[in-house]
């Protein structure tokens, strides 16, 4: 006997106190997905991944990093696919924000157009060896004067904090250590400053602390975003935690892909889509359609060879027939 089971394929709207009337999404799985890969996937499937989501309607979708290709291969066509996207007039009024790591990233850049940079700094000297092989102090000296020019230049600069909660090496993360790092970042012309938990190690109690902490220090709310990672399961509730204290930028990854490959022991971002999901059911808006969206991750999962990792995806995906 064959069964029809409606599937739900929008929540119940329930509208909960305390939160943002509208949420903005950073998306990162161009950049921060993609880099992650074991192999390269070819520019043209990227920059059609770029296309999809800005027609499922984000506004703001980082496109790659303009780092030395001996240390991401998979981002060696940074300049091949900022030209064709930047040429594009169907993403005239998206913002592709790209990272540069020091002043021969950002002539690459602007070379190109680019109005929208990144820095990324590390809140533990650890990992700031591994990922920049430079100390947090010689690391920040190096981009303050790359952040300077960028500002000087009219491009908008957004600073990456890695490691805002845990460490693989050196463990829990001090908050005060933490603020300070992201009170140089903002200092040197940050307009918008990304906490990242890159290793999903974060629970409420401590995003909460950290929130409070860094506003205690001068740096307001409305310029934070956060970056979860799930290792733990933790980063919708985190990322909860968070809009609950006023942040209204939030960083996704679509279908929930990368990690970190400098820490091996993070897993993926927070996908887009399960997002999508808890904030559609608490009447928070994003202009994103999550069917559009659901439909794109599942399209780059087949280039990447495997299901996708948002659990989202996979459930709007799975046959609505079943035989009993």
């Amino acid at each position: 006997m064959t069964t029809t089971e409606p599937r739900a394929e929008l929540p119940m709207t329930v509208p909960a106190d305390g939160l943002p009337a509208r949420v903005r999404i950073h998306e990162v799985g161009p950049r921060d997905g993609l880099q992650n890969e074991q192999a390269a996937v070819p520019v043209e499937v990227k920059a059609e991944f770029v296309r999809r989501l800005a027609a499922a309607g984000m506004d703001t979708v980082e496109a790659t990093s303009f780092v030395h290709p001996r240390w991401v291969p998979q981002l060696a066509d940074a300049e091949e696919l900022y030209r064709e996207l930047s040429g594009d007039p169907a993403l005239s009024e998206v913002r592709l924000p790209v990272l540069v790591p020091n002043d021969r990233g950002l002539d690459r850049a602007l070379a190109l157009g680019a109005r929208h940079v990144a820095v990324f700094a590390s809140a533990t000297e650890t990992f700031a060896r591994a990922n920049l092989n430079r100390t947090v102090d010689e690391a920040l000296a190096m981009f303050e004067p790359v952040a300077a020019r960028a500002l000087a230049a009219g491009a908008e600069v957004r600073g990456y904090l890695s490691m805002c909660f845990g460490d693989p090496w050196e463990g829990a993360v001090p908050v005060e250590q933490v603020v300070r790092v992201s009170r140089a970042l903002i200092d040197m012309g940050c307009a918008e400053l990304s906490l990242g938990d890159t290793i999903g190690v974060a629970t409420p109690g401590h995003v909460t602390a950290l929130l409070t902490a860094l506003n205690e220090a001068g740096v307001p709310t409305e310029r934070i975003a956060v970056h979860f990672h799930d290792t733990y399961g933790q980063a919708l509730s985190n990322t909860l935690t968070a809009l609950r204290h006023g942040v209204t930028t939030v960083d996704a990854s679509a279908g929930g892909l990368g990690g970190c490959p400098y820490a091996r022991s993070a897993t993926g971002n927070l996908a887009t889509e399960d997002l999508l999901w808890m904030l559609r059911g608490l009447g928070v808006e994003t202009g994103i359609d999550l069917g559009s969206l659901a439909a794109t991750s599942g399209w780059m999962a087949t280039h990447l060879g495997r299901p996708s990792p948002s659990r989202t995806v996979r459930a709007l995906s799975a046959p609505s027939h079943k035989e009993s």
